[in-house]
């Protein structure tokens, strides 16, 4: 009985100290309760995501169109990288920023 009772009572300690474990890659799909509540996404880093798109992709029409597989192979040298940002609108400030349209030119 003494046996079955020490037996228990490691098990029961070693759960509680797993339990305790801090994690150290936090996401926030892995956060649960005041912990996703609170979650700061400025205070985690994040790795910057590379967006590709086809270069010279022709549009097709009727037949054609209706009978193009949807998952076809795309060769990597057909892919261009997609850059966002570092357009005119981002260089201005003030009133300028503000009255920018896409009609402006000559900034």
């Amino acid at each position: 009985m003494k046996n079955l009772g020490l037996i228990l009572g490691v098990l029961l300690i070693s759960f509680s100290a797993f339990a305790q474990e801090e994690p150290t890659n936090l996401k926030q799909s892995d956060l649960k309760g005041p912990d996703f509540k609170n979650y700061k996404v400025w205070m985690h880093e994040t790795a910057p995501v590379k967006i590709y798109s086809e270069e010279n992709k022709t549009a097709l029409q009727g037949p054609a169109y209706k009978n193009e597989q949807p998952v076809k192979e795309i060769s990597k040298k057909d892919l261009v990288e997609v850059k966002i940002g570092g357009s005119e609108k981002q260089k201005l400030t003030g009133p300028a920023y503000k009255n920018y349209g896409p009609w402006s030119k000559n900034w």
